[in-house]
């Protein structure tokens, strides 16, 4: 069932992020966006929806997935640096797996370019996207290319709710 946050379906909301690689990027710039807001602990969920984006959206510009891993202070013991080297590591293994995804469909694209991954170490984005301080909601938002907020989640959507809210989008 969708979320009943503090961000509404239907209202435009234009959230800004920057992610590990410096890219600069906001719900609402034109591409049908899906912003996973993930705690380290819930990174397997996140794999689950990225699994589940729609055949259609893969190696297309117009549409993208951006995970925000989100920080408490709970998480902070090994410290950013250590953190932001660990997640490096990750995007390159999911980047591997979408690759060989990739692959299957005949995209002749590098995988990793379509990864975007963001850290919150101070709470800053996951407030932008209606957490309250020290929450550790798993959330699935999807945002159409003027920021229009067309779904949302807190746990995993299925491939046909996901692929229907991107739809939305047309």
């Amino acid at each position: 069932m969708p979320a009943l946050g503090a961000l509404s379906t239907g209202n435009t909301y234009s959230i800004s992020f920057v992610d590990l690689d410096g890219n600069k990027f906001s719900t609402a710039d034109g591409h049908v966006t899906i912003v996973v807001l993930t705690t380290p602990a819930d990174r397997e969920q996140a794999r689950t929806v990225g699994d589940r984006v729609p055949d259609f959206c893969l190696g297309r510009s117009a549409y993208r997935m951006i995970t925000v891993i989100h920080f408490t202070r709970s998480h902070m013991a090994i410290g950013g640096r250590m953190a932001t080297a660990f997640i490096r590591h990750r995007v390159r293994e999911e980047a591997k797996r979408l690759q060989a995804r990739y692959d299957g469909q005949k995209i002749a694209r590098d995988a990793k370019s379509d990864i975007f991954v963001v850290t919150d170490f101070d709470g800053t984005v996951a407030s932008q996207l209606g957490q309250s301080e020290g929450s550790t909601d798993f959330c699935v938002f999807v945002f159409g290319q003027t920021g229009e907020l067309l779904a949302q989640w807190h746990s995993v959507p299925s491939a046909d709710e996901l692929a229907a809210a991107i739809k939305k989008s047309d």
